[in-house]
């Protein structure tokens, strides 16, 4: 009996300390990363995205920008943003991360919900034809442009993205406890501290087999989502991941716009032969770019393979310009 009650007693201090480390930690990390862009409210939540031009003459398009699980806007803005100086270029944080707000519940970590609070956002903001590119997990949002927010999108963009449903990826008991009360509790107390513990580990498989960048996790604002909040919906997003594409992949055929997937050969994140290549068969016209010897994040290791052809697409989609040839 002593020995359970020790315990559970060591159990409820870990859990009290780990909260206590969790709320300090945040606290900081809030301090130290503002939020760097604006502000706009669609059906309410709270969206924050920043949006860049060309210093000098009219922009050539529009590329919209949308980031994976545990990731915010300034990484993706880093990792390709500065790369598009040419054309206006806007990146959100997606809904429940970085410094956009969302409600806590399984509804919202579904990618349709998320890319029709995105696309409501750029009707706002004037957006026509753009280009959009989707990152990882966002390659479950970028489909959901080319099926239901034609107005607003003219090409997407899948890059090293998950789209499509895979053996054994239903993972009923990490759904529940995501929804649960729970989850919310390892959220709040010891879930950042572990993941704390193993961040460069799991950068480093990330980025495998390129090296991870000098000082990524501070450049790339990292941190930002090492809090209770965005740390949670990146565990309903990834609890909801599989169900969504699996519903979503029997409409991949209706697609009827421009699709460019770009993936690397070497991922160890998101299997290329099972998504990039099981979306191109399905989607008509989809032209399909594997790089050799490239991870997950092939636009930060090989940037010039990857921003011309997102740039060609762009140009492909783009309105007449007058006094073009």
């Amino acid at each position: 009996m002593n020995i359970l009650l020790l315990a559970v007693g060591l159990i409820v201090l870990l859990f009290a300390a780990g909260a206590v480390f969790t709320h300090l930690y945040a606290r900081r990390v809030a301090r130290l990363y503002p939020p760097v862009g604006r502000f706009i409210e669609i059906d309410g939540c709270r969206l924050h995205y920043l949006e860049r031009g060309p210093e000098e003459g009219e922009a050539l398009g529009t590329i919209v920008l949308l980031h994976g699980a545990s990731s915010n806007l300034v990484e993706i803005m880093l990792g390709l943003g500065s790369q598009l100086a040419r054309y206006r270029v806007i990146a959100f944080d997606r809904p429940g991360f970085g410094w956009s707000e969302r409600r806590l519940v399984m509804e919202t970590a579904d990618p349709s919900w998320q890319a029709e609070v995105i696309a409501k956002a750029l009707r706002r903001l004037g957006i026509r034809n753009a280009v959009v590119v989707g990152h990882s997990w966002s390659g479950t949002i970028a489909p959901h442009f080319a099926l239901d927010h034609t107005d607003v999108a003219g090409a997407i963009v899948v890059l090293a993205g998950i789209t499509s449903p895979w053996p054994g990826g239903y993972v009923g008991w990490y759904r529940r406890i995501a929804a649960s009360w729970f989850g919310r509790l390892l959220s709040w107390t010891v879930g950042i501290p572990i993941t704390l513990l193993l961040r460069r580990q799991a950068l480093r498989k990330t980025f495998a087999p390129c090296p991870v960048p000098p000082d990524f996790m501070e450049r790339a604002a990292v941190p930002v989502d090492l809090r209770p909040r965005p740390f949670h919906a990146t565990a309903q997003d990834l609890a909801a991941m599989y169900d969504a594409v699996r519903r979503q992949s029997l409409r991949y055929a209706e697609i009827r716009m421009p699709v460019l997937v770009i993936a690397g050969d070497s991922d160890e994140i998101v299997w290329t032969d099972l998504h990039s290549r099981s979306f191109v068969r399905e989607v008509p016209g989809a032209e399909l770019v594997v790089l050799p010897s490239l991870g997950h994040m092939p636009h930060y290791a090989r940037p010039d393979l990857v921003i011309p052809r997102i740039e060609a697409l762009a140009a492909r989609i783009a309105p007449a310009r007058a006094g073009a040839p």
